[in-house]
């Protein structure tokens, strides 16, 4: 079984989405088997995001990203990494197919919901860093 890391964003918190976007996941066959409501810290957002360091929206994200509580979730299924960035839908919520998190939900680009991992190494790295 495939394990990926998935956030729900504080825009979606504050939105009250979060049981919609669980719903969601769930209903695409992905199991959550761990789970934690967190508010992010600078050092967190920044360590998670420090890829983009050099990003024009970098400082920006990481400000979003610690604005209020985050759900921290970790899916499990066959094809999980998959599984989960189809439901989340294109990053730009204006590109995304009808039905996905991200046409639903999001606000932008940046506070585009929900957050799920690009790759099996990525999922294993991301879920390491918030959940061991």
């Amino acid at each position: 079984m495939e394990r990926t890391l998935g956030i729900i964003k504080p825009n979606s918190v504050n939105n009250n989405h979060v049981g919609k976007i669980l719903a969601i996941g769930e209903e695409a066959g992905l199991k959550i088997v761990e789970m934690k409501m967190k508010k992010l810290t600078k050092e967190e957002a920044g360590g998670f995001y420090a890829e983009h360091k050099e990003r024009p929206f970098y400082q920006s994200l990481v400000n979003f990203m610690t604005s209020g509580p985050v759900v921290l979730l970790v899916w499990e299924g066959n094809g999980a990494v998959e599984k989960w960035r189809q439901v989340m839908g294109a990053t730009d919520p204006a590109k995304a197919a009808p039905g996905t998190i991200r046409k639903l939900f999001a606000d932008s680009i940046e506070a585009n919901s929900v957050h799920g991992s690009d790759s099996a190494a990525s999922a294993n790295r991301e879920t390491e860093f918030f959940f061991h």
